[in-house]
């Protein structure tokens, strides 16, 4: 990602949208046509489709989970290219349904792409990333108990893509709204839950 691309959040669901082909799309081939070195944008999307209408799909917060969780620990680890567990890169999606979302979310994304910029970047460097990171790593250890809970998924994947978007776009701004939200999220599906 060049920093400063204002269109980076529209390029991750091109590069998807290019690699949907037939009635199903292994999770391996998502990574494959995003990229191997590409944490942010990878999180990004599978965030995003469990925001969009997509998420209405049994176990999505769930194998969202665990690619955030992957993806997160190889970040704190340092690690420079992308590693899934073969279970993982073997899920497969349906490319109608991935399709859908990827249309849904056009507009949202497209909204958010005009307000972003290379601002505060010194949050994206050790210590200050360890901070949301640590916190997105724990999210998504209850993200499974979710599924239970409706929308409350959503709501922690909606933040978590907050966090992906400031991490590609190298907007500090961004990334210190999803921290707070972060913190807030508990208290949000707390009262999704019981409302």
């Amino acid at each position: 990602m060049t920093q400063g691309n204002t269109h980076a959040l529209n390029d991750v669901l091109d590069r998807l949208e290019g690699a949907l082909e037939g009635e199903k799309v292994r999770i391996g081939e998502v990574v494959a046509a995003i990229g191997h070195s590409s944490f942010a944008s990878l999180m990004l999307f599978f965030a995003l489709m469990c925001t969009s209408p997509a998420s209405a799909i049994p176990g999505l917060t769930t194998v969202t989970a665990l690619v955030v969780f992957t993806l997160t620990a190889q970040l704190i680890a340092g690690r420079d290219s992308v590693w899934m567990p073969d279970f993982i890169m073997r899920h497969r999606m349906s490319t109608k349904t991935i399709g859908k979302g990827i249309a849904w979310l056009r507009k949202p994304v497209g909204f958010v792409e005009k307000f972003l910029k290379a601002r505060l970047t010194f949050v994206f460097h050790r210590p200050w990333l360890w901070a949301p990171l640590i916190l997105i790593l724990c999210l998504t250890l209850f993200m499974p108990f979710m599924e239970i809970i409706p929308a409350s998924g959503s709501v922690a994947s909606a933040v978590i893509a907050l966090f992906a978007a400031g991490l590609l776009t190298r907007d500090g701004v961004l990334a210190l709204i999803s921290l707070i939200a972060l913190l807030a999220v508990p208290v949000a599906v707390w009262q999704v839950g019981f409302v």
